[in-house]
C-alpha cells in the first residue's frame, strides 16, 4: 500500500521520533519535522506526557520544494491554528467553498452552445458520496487526495469492508462503478487545479494520472478540449477581469505548497491570512459524534432547526440525524471522538461548553480519536464521562448546591443521570443529606430536584429545543406530565415561555 508523507508539529509538550534505526528526532513545543514517503521502513513516534502532536497527512504528491529525507523545523506561530484546521479537514467531511462553478461551467461549454444553455455532460462538482458506511469512508479519503492509487482490495483492508460491498455500495448510491467514480473524482479535481493556475503536469501528479498524456485523454473525452485549452481560457478571463477564486482542492494544493516552504532554509512564507468558511455535504453518521469548536463559530442544521457553535461548545450530534455543519471564517473546529447508540441514547444535539483551559486536552483527545497517535491503554469511552462530567457542571451553576461533600455528591451525581437511560437515578440517601440540603440550599432534595429541572428546561427551551425534547431529556415520560411541572413552577406552558423568550431576544 502506498504510503504517503507525514509531516508532525508539536503544539505542547515533547516527541520524539525514531525512523528505522537512526538516533531518534527530539521535537520540542513549536517543532515540526517532515517524514517522507520513501526512504524508511519502520517508524515510531512517542510523546511525553502532557504532549499535544499533531500528524497531518499532506497529499500524497505535494508539489516541488518538499525534501526528500527527514527535515526537522520551527513552525512560526501564524501557521499554527492553519495546522489544526488542516488536520480537521484531514479527518472530517468538512471542505472549503469551491470556485464559481457557473464560471467554470462557461469555460467548459463546448463551442457553439448559448450562455445559460448547460451541457448534462458536464459534471463539475466532485461525485455525490455513497451513503454506505465503508463506501463514504473510502469516497471522502479519495476526495481529499484524489492521487491515492489503491486497487478496490486495498481500500477494503484500509476501510474494514470487503470489495464486494464497496463495488455494491458505489452502483447503489452513485450509479457509477468504482473505476468510474474515482475518475470522475480526479476529474472534478483537475478542473479546479487548472482553473487554479496549476500546468498540466502539475495536475497530472497531483490527482493520480501516470502522465500527462492519461489526464489529457481522460479530460478530452470527458470534456471536448485538452486540459491545456482549458487552462489557457482560464488565464484569458482572469485577465480580461473574470473570476479567479481558489476551489477546495486548489485552496489545499496553495496552502500545501506553502507549508513546504516551512521546511527548507530561506524565509518562510506566510501563512494564509484567513481561514476560509468550511461546510460538510448533507450526511448522516453511524455512530454519535462529539464535535468541539476551539476559535470562532458555526452552527449544525438538522432538519429545519439550526443549533449554534461557538468558541469553546462541544455539541453531540446524533446518529443517524442527516445534518450539515458549517464553520464561519476564521473558526476551527475539532471531532473529539463518537460513542455508539448502545453507550448513549441520543435523539437531538447535546451540547456543553468549556473554557479555554481545556483546549489542550480537548486536542489531545482529537489526535487519539482520529489518529494512530495515542495512548497505549486508550479508551475511546472515557469521552463520555468528559462530557458528562462537564454537563453537570454547567447544570450545578443553575441551581443552588449544598456544599457538604455528601450532598454535594448526590447532587452532581442526579445532574449528570438526568434523563438517562433507566429512568431517574436512585434517591435514597442518608438523612444526613437531607438535612444539608435544607440548610444549605433552603430547599429539601426533593424540591431540590424539582428546581433543578426546571432550570435546566429553561436553558434548553431559550435555546431552541421543542417542548417534547425537552421532557425526554429531563427524564419525564410524557409531555403533559412535563408541562404541568413547568406550568405549576413558572405560572406558563413551556410553549408560552419559549414565545415570551423568543419575542424579547
Amino acid at each position: 500500500m502506498p504510503r504517503r508523507p507525514m509531516l508532525l508539529w508539536v503544539r505542547s509538550g515533547t516527541a520524539h521520533v525514531r525512523l528505522d534505526d537512526a538516533a531518534p528526532y527530539c521535537l520540542e513545543r513549536g517543532q515540526g519535522i517532515w517524514i517522507p514517503a520513501e526512504g524508511w521502513r519502520d517508524r515510531v513516534i512517542a510523546t511525553e506526557p502532557g504532549t499535544v502532536a499533531f500528524p497531518l497527512l499532506p497529499q500524497a504528491t505535494v508539489g516541488a520544494g518538499a525534501p526528500g529525507t527527514p527535515t526537522r523545523f520551527d513552525v512560526p506561530g501564524g501557521w499554527q491554528d492553519w495546522l489544526i484546521q488542516h488536520f480537521n479537514l484531514q479527518v472530517t467531511p468538512y471542505s472549503a467553498h469551491g470556485y464559481p462553478q457557473g464560471a467554470i461551467a462557461d469555460l467548459l461549454r463546448p463551442a457553439g452552445r448559448r450562455h445559460g444553455e448547460r451541457d448534462p455532460d458536464i459534471a463539475l462538482s466532485a461525485p455525490t458520496v455513497p451513503r454506505a458506511g465503508g463506501a463514504r469512508a473510502l469516497a471522502e479519503e479519495l476526495l481529499r487526495d484524489p492521487a491515492l492509487d489503491l486497487t478496490l482490495e486495498q481500500w477494503a483492508s484500509r476501510v474494514l469492508c470487503s470489495a464486494r460491498s464497496l463495488r455494491r455500495g458505489f452502483v447503489a448510491d452513485t450509479g457509477l462503478t468504482f473505476e468510474q467514480w474515482r475518475l470522475a473524482c480526479r476529474l472534478s479535481a483537475a478542473v479546479e487545479l487548472l482553473a487554479a493556475g496549476y500546468d498540466v503536469d502539475q495536475v497530472a501528479a497531483r490527482i493520480g494520472f501516470a502522465s500527462r498524456n492519461g489526464l489529457t485523454r481522460a479530460f478530452k473525452q470527458r470534456f471536448g478540449r485538452t486540459p491545456h485549452e482549458f487552462g489557457k481560457e482560464v488565464l484569458r478571463q482572469v485577465a480580461t477581469g473574470g473570476a479567479a477564486t481558489l476551489g477546495e482542492r486548489a485552496t489545499a494544493a496553495r496552502q500545501t505548497d506553502a507549508m513546504v516552504s516551512m521546511l527548507g532554509p530561506g524565509e518562510t512564507r506566510a501563512a494564509p491570512d484567513l481561514l476560509p468558511a468550511t461546510r460538510t455535504p448533507p450526511h448522516a453518521n453511524e455512530s454519535h459524534v462529539l464535535t468541539w469548536v476551539y476559535r470562532g463559530s458555526g452552527y449544525l442544521d438538522i432538519g429545519d432547526q439550526r443549533y449554534e457553535r461557538e468558541r469553546g461548545v462541544a455539541t453531540w450530534i446524533p446518529a443517524g440525524a442527516d445534518h450539515v455543519t458549517v464553520l464561519r471564517e476564521n473558526s476551527v473546529s475539532l471531532p473529539l471522538g463518537n460513542a455508539s447508540t448502545g453507550d448513549l441514547q441520543l435523539t437531538e444535539p447535546l451540547q456543553a461548553r468549556f473554557s479555554p483551559s481545556w483546549d489542550d486536552y480537548l486536542m489531545f483527545c482529537s489526535v487519539s480519536a482520529r489518529s494512530r497517535l495515542r495512548p497505549v491503554d486508550y479508551d475511546p469511552r472515557h469521552i463520555l464521562g468528559l462530557f458528562a462530567e462537564q454537563v453537570a457542571a454547567q447544570r450545578a451553576l443553575s441551581v443552588p448546591m449544598p456544599t457538604e461533600p455528601r450532598a454535594r455528591a448526590a447532587a452532581i451525581d442526579y445532574l449528570r443521570r438526568l434523563g438517562a437511560p433507566g429512568g431517574s437515578p436512585a434517591l435514597d440517601v442518608p438523612v444526613e443529606v437531607h438535612r444539608a440540603f435544607r440548610d444549605q440550599t433552603g430547599m429539601t432534595f426533593a424540591r431540590w430536584r424539582y428546581a433543578a429541572r426546571m432550570r435546566i428546561a429553561r436553558d434548553l427551551l431559550v435555546g431552541g429545543a421543542k417542548p417534547s425534547s425537552v421532557a425526554r431529556r429531563l427524564g419525564y415520560a410524557h409531555l403533559p406530565t412535563f408541562s404541568t411541572a413547568f406550568s405549576r413552577f413558572h405560572g406558563m406552558s413551556p410553549r408560552e415561555y419559549q414565545e415570551r423568550e423568543a419575542g424579547q431576544s
